[in-house]
């Protein structure tokens, strides 16, 4: 199947509230018409968020590890962050969480895609870029809480990619990510 693409598809919802207000974000229920039926679905209601893919001159992509606490582990993944800013530039917000997350910087940016990161129960959509001509920033940032102590690596692309298909990496974004600057940039 050649040019295969998702679809939009507009429904008729009859009804829309949150019935839970998080710190971080809602939980909303719709009610909706498909087809004959009337349906109801609960889903996060996220202001999405942003990642980014760092590669070095020497083909490494910069990891980060923090706990995440709903999975109970440091997982390894790349920086991002929420789109938490009204107005905020996606582009804008994926090097202010490069600056934040790793103290690093980049001179060139490259939109790698916008993904639902878990369609049937979040709206969330992840804007990931890839950031080449990557330096320090010379300063280290303050963080708190989880990333008080995250823990920064530079790794081999390929070894990433090892990772991933033996399963000793989880995390989806991540996960997409590499593998998407990956056959971008032919490693």
């Amino acid at each position: 199947m050649t040019n295969l693409r998702d679809e939009p598809f507009e429904v008729d919802v009859t009804r829309s509230d949150i019935v839970y207000n998080g710190y971080v974000w809602d939980v909303r229920e719709d009610t909706f018409r498909y087809g004959n039926a009337s349906l109801v679905r609960h889903y996060l209601d996220h202001p999405g968020a942003v990642a980014v893919v760092a590669i070095d001159d020497d083909d490494r992509v910069l990891l980060i590890q923090q706990y995440r606490h709903p999975i109970r582990t440091r997982d390894w993944e790349i920086p991002a962050g929420l789109l938490d800013i009204k107005g905020e530039d996606p582009r804008d917000a994926a090097a202010r969480e490069l600056a934040e997350e790793a103290d690093v910087e980049a001179d060139h940016w490259e939109e790698l895609g916008n993904y639902a990161v878990s369609p049937g129960g979040s709206e969330e959509f992840v804007r990931i870029f890839l950031a080449t001509g990557v330096r320090s920033t010379g300063e280290t940032f303050d963080r708190d809480d989880e990333e008080a102590d995250i823990r920064k690596a530079w790794v081999p692309v390929a070894e990433v990619l090892d990772g991933i298909s033996e399963g000793r990496l989880h995390n989806g974004i991540m996960t997409i990510g590499v593998l998407t600057a990956a056959r971008r940039r032919g490693l």
